[in-house]
């Protein structure tokens, strides 16, 4: 896998875990959506500075980010993540205790 192809695929995996849109992301980095859907598409690339500002705006390193998807998510501050519930839309037991649930 690429550089490009890995920083892709990273922000995929981040915009998931998170629950974030393009669009979300794109205000954030202060770009359009068109923007961010070119870079995730492959069409224009993820500058240094783009990387740069993403992993700011989750929370983590750019190396974790250039690191690939594994890394960046594992990275992902636990306050980032999206909180995933049951289809009833209550949170999980796991997701309503910080610990995951262990006792």
């Amino acid at each position: 896998m690429s550089l490009e192809e890995r920083v892709r695929s990273a922000v995929a995996a981040l915009l998931h875990a998170t629950g974030e849109s393009q669009t979300e992301l794109a205000a954030a980095l202060g770009v359009s959506q068109a923007q961010v859907s070119r870079r995730q598409s492959g069409s224009a690339t993820w500058s240094l500075t783009d990387c740069d500002a993403v992993a700011a705006h989750y929370g983590i390193d750019a190396l974790d980010l250039l690191a690939g998807p594994t890394r960046a998510t594992e990275a992902l501050p636990v306050g980032r993540r999206r909180v995933v519930g049951r289809q009833t839309g209550s949170p999980s037991p796991a997701a309503a205790v910080p610990d995951g649930g262990a006792r």
